[in-house]
């Protein structure tokens, strides 16, 4: 099995919904995390701001059930596709991706 590389820090963590590709967030995980992530099979990441582990959904109840995870070919990039609960942004939003530009 491949595992991140973790010597040059966090690990960049896109996450999207299994069913449509559709790109819901992305975060940052640590050593841990990934492996509370690879146990659990739900998302668990580092948060840069508050400098601590968080299970996502702990307070919103929107788990994401982790069905497949990938490693980009430096091993420094994960994918993780998810069914989600609920919205995965903070603000209730599906997506932290709803800024359109332009």
């Amino acid at each position: 099995m491949l595992t991140p590389d973790f010597s040059k820090g966090l690990l960049t963590t896109v996450v999207v919904d299994q069913a449509t590709n559709e790109v819901l967030m992305v975060a940052w995980m640590n050593q841990e995390s990934f492996q509370k992530t690879l146990m659990t099979k739900q998302t668990w990441f580092w948060s840069r701001s508050r400098e601590t582990l968080w299970h996502k959904g702990e307070t919103s109840g929107n788990m994401q059930q982790v069905t497949a995870m990938y490693l980009d070919c430096d091993q420094d990039t994960l994918l993780i596709k998810v069914i989600p609960a609920g919205p995965a942004c903070h603000t209730g939003h599906r997506s932290c991706f709803f800024n359109q530009i332009g």
